[in-house]
């Protein structure tokens, strides 16, 4: 049975716990043994991490130690997969630039807050992405520093409101990479609980948890 490791908390307004919830289900009903976690100092605790096929962090907005950010990075390295959403694993740890590597990218605005936008697929013939034709969504557009190196699946193209000097610039949304022996699936769409409600972000971030799992 593959170990599955969600680790929730950090900024409320993110709604981490209730975020979490909503996949625990999924991933139970594929026989994942699930273990739910509110404490970052599981990181550290090499022996522990290395039993994880597949890592799901929720934490916006957290500090990571040096024994903490080394733990986690080095299960993915190893082979653990990692997927998150939003800045549940966008925006989780700012204060570290070899997180944000793994990633492949870090939040820094979202230009006019909640709002309708479009998601257009990039890659239809990924098998995340299978099936799915661009759609609209209202909930906050993420500006993001991203990693070239990223195997981007959907993008965004931001209006110039209310910085036009963004306006026209095309934005990964979704994107998955390497990390070692890991893969890292990351998705920056649901920013509260409700965003998952049965549509198609829900769907692109359970697929993308399957394929990144070990």
């Amino acid at each position: 049975m593959r170990k599955v490791l969600l680790v929730w908390g950090g900024w409320d307004g993110h709604e981490p716990r209730e975020c979490a919830a909503r996949f625990e289900p999924f991933l139970s009903e594929r026989k994942f043994d699930v273990t739910l976690h509110e404490d970052l100092d599981i990181f550290s605790d090499a022996e522990v991490m290395s039993s994880f096929d597949l890592i799901v962090p929720c934490w916006t907005m957290g500090e990571l130690t040096g024994e903490q950010e080394a733990g986690l990075l080095n299960a993915v390295s190893s082979g653990a997969g990692i997927a998150g959403w939003h800045g549940g694993m966008g925006d989780a740890f700012r204060g570290s630039t070899a997180y944000q590597f793994m990633v492949g990218g870090q939040f820094v605005e979202h230009p006019g807050g909640i709002k309708e936008y479009t998601v257009n697929i990039t890659e239809p013939g990924d098998l995340i992405m299978d099936g799915f034709q661009d759609f609209k969504i209202n909930s906050e557009c993420y500006y993001m520093h991203v990693d070239p190196s990223n195997k981007v699946l959907a993008t965004t193209t931001f209006s110039g409101d209310p910085f036009p000097w963004v306006e026209g610039c095309v934005m990964p949304v979704v994107w998955k990479r390497s990390y070692g022996e890991g893969r890292v699936f990351y998705s920056a769409l649901g920013h509260v609980a409700s965003d998952f409600d049965g549509n198609e972000c829900f769907e692109i971030m359970k697929r993308g948890m399957l394929w990144a799992c070990r």
